[in-house]
């Protein structure tokens, strides 16, 4: 993670963080989904084969987790990552073994007319496994803090 922390006019559309990869083992996958969904085709193998995905799977919110846990060391936005919205797409499953990628891009900057010490930023997220291909999108709009 830098140590270079980024405010609101260091921020501009298209630019651009990029962090990983990280590897989702079947144990992870099964630590999250016992804590936090516990759902069969995330916790048990078998049943994970007789599911829709026939194979045991990672919950999307662990991806999102994963996702955030990336983000956090690729967009180092000054009073961190606090989001006020966003919508978040599992476009494919996500597999022990697969190693996780995350590019994210600034789509969005709009400084508050009310409160001149902050902004919100509106960034689009790519998730994408070692094929490279998208297993979760996110579009966010986070705070971000004008410099003192």
């Amino acid at each position: 993670m830098t140590s270079t922390r980024l405010h609101l006019e260091d921020l501009a559309v298209g630019q651009r963080f990029r962090a990983g990869p990280v590897e989702v083992t079947r144990a992870a996958i099964e630590a999250f989904a016992g804590q936090f969904d516990p759902q069969p085709f995330h916790l048990d193998e078998d049943a994970a084969r007789a599911s829709l995905f026939g194979e045991q799977v990672a919950s999307g919110w662990h991806t999102a987790a994963l996702t955030m846990r990336l983000l956090t060391e690729c967009a180092p936005i000054a009073g961190g990552l606090v989001g006020t919205g966003g919508r978040i797409e599992w476009t494919r499953p996500v597999k022990p073994g697969d190693r996780l990628l995350v590019e994210a891009e600034i789509i969005g900057v709009a400084a508050s007319r009310s409160r001149r010490e902050r902004g919100v930023v509106e960034i689009r997220v790519t998730t994408s496994n070692q094929r490279g291909e998208t297993v979760q999108r996110l579009t966010a709009k986070i705070l971000a803090f004008a410099r003192p």
